[in-house]
């Protein structure tokens, strides 16, 4: 592991770790997809089951987010110690943070009981809507400790360069919800129930993965200890920008499903709950992956910054930008030529397929940007510069409020869909003026 952070191959580098960690996280997107896919075909209910589900994704990736919290934030301290020669140091940081994971998502599932009803009214869920949404969510919620410990514990795995283990972990989960999907859906009549319960069983299978191979055959290895507190402020610490930034993504989201069902009335806003639960799927491809890019590669940041190589995190940092722009390039092209292809994976209905066509192409205006936006922000994360990612970040979250809540008084509802473009545009000019004149100088003095 040390041997390959210290090669002078960089460009190799960020391959070897940026493929499989976007592969990786290309699989994890089926997750969601798979489930909706399957959701939107179920004869009679499935476009309201979709939407449904749709109020729901947000939610359920915000509680998500406090795997980011331990695990993004606890990653770039192992590298940091590695890139110091800190093994030891290293792996007790690794054990600490499994014990914080495993509390934290006890305390998460019991709390998102106890509030679930309340949120899925506030985020919008409709009357029609609510019951499907409800009966995913609640079946979900109970494999709570599975989704966060598979998918926070994976980047320790990732963090010590075992890049391929991480894809398997994930793959693994993946294939078996592909494959228990349709029977518990439609062998077993369970419909949106099922789907829940196949994904739980399925982030199971990954969970168990991780866990044998960070216990029993990893290089820093998890041990049972009393935890120390300082860790967990230093993780905190670390983590808060990426927990903060896919909690923030989703309440964007969440206001989005909100503003639509306020504006659009009923029929008209579940319609395009529905055609927004599509086109958020399709975002996924997009963001999942470019973040398994420039979150993958966080650990030759990272490790660099600790061993004080500041050239060597400039021409990684040029190699993360330009895999991520040419990934997105696919993708916008994708979007503009070709989307039929994938709306009508999950609804054969011409009315919505036109109508999610016609809203996919202007959410995807911006998306050329977010490459550089993705290498910036989760570059100084990688970093533990948490003083310059978090308001990056945080000014394009505050662009695409700004644009949810203004945009459909006065020009409509349909025009809300300009909040995304609007502000991966301008987010990335400032975070790339940002970087050139702070980033730059913060590197030339290390």
């Amino acid at each position: 592991m040390t041997t390959q952070l210290d090669t002078d191959d960089i460009k190799g580098l960020v391959l070897g770790l940026a493929l499989p960690s976007m592969v990786a996280q290309f699989v994890s997107v089926l997750y969601s997809i798979v489930d909706r896919m399957y959701i939107g075909n179920i004869q009679g209910i499935g476009e309201t089951a979709l939407a449904g589900v749709g109020v729901c994704g947000p939610i359920l990736t915000m509680i998500s987010a406090f795997a980011s919290l331990i695990g993004i934030g606890g990653g770039p301290l192992v590298s940091i110690r590695l890139g110091q020669k800190r093994d030891k140091d290293a792996e007790a940081v690794l054990s600490d943070c499994f014990i914080f994971l495993s509390l934290i998502s006890i305390i998460v599932m019991l709390i998102s009981f106890l509030l679930k009803d309340s949120l899925l009214w506030w985020f919008g869920a409709s009357e029609t809507v609510f019951p499907y949404a409800d009966e995913y969510m609640s079946w979900y919620l109970s494999g709570t400790i599975f989704a966060l410990l598979s998918t926070g514990m994976n980047q320790f795995i990732i963090c010590q360069g075992y890049s391929g283990t991480a894809m398997r972990s994930v793959i693994i989960g993946a294939v078996m919800n592909i494959v228990l999907d349709p029977i518990f859906i439609f062998v077993l009549g369970m419909n949106v129930k099922g789907a829940a319960i196949a994904t739980v069983i399925s982030q199971l299978g990954s969970c168990i993965y991780v866990l044998s191979f960070l216990f029993r055959r990893s290089r820093l290895r998890i041990h049972i200890r009393k935890p120390s507190m300082r860790n967990f402020v230093n993780v905190c610490r670390l983590g808060l920008t990426p927990f903060l930034i896919i909690a923030f993504d989703n309440i964007m989201l969440i206001s989005l499903n909100s503003m639509i069902t306020k504006y659009g009335g009923g029929a008209e806003g579940d319609m395009l709950l529905s055609c927004n639960t599509i086109l958020q799927s399709f975002m996924l491809i997009i963001t999942m992956p470019l973040g398994g890019i420039t979150g993958g590669t966080q650990t030759i940041l990272g490790y660099n910054y600790g061993a004080r190589r500041p050239d060597k995190i400039r021409l990684a940092q040029k190699y993360i930008a330009m895999l991520g722009f040419v990934f997105c390039l696919i993708m916008f092209i994708i979007a503009r030529t070709v989307p039929d292809l994938f709306i009508r994976i999950f609804t054969r209905d011409a009315e919505y397929v036109e109508l999610t066509k016609q809203i996919m192409r202007v959410y995807t205006l911006g998306v050329l940007a977010l490459p550089f936006q993705y290498t910036i922000v989760d570059g100084f994360t990688g970093m533990g510069i948490f003083k310059y990612a978090f308001p990056l970040s945080a000014w394009r979250k505050f662009i695409y409020f700004a644009c949810v809540f203004l945009i459909p008084p006065i020009w409509g509802v349909e025009a809300i869909f300009l909040c995304e473009p609007l502000s991966d545009i301008f987010g990335t000019l400032v975070s790339t003026a940002a970087y050139f004149t702070l980033g730059m100088k913060l590197l030339r003095r290390i």
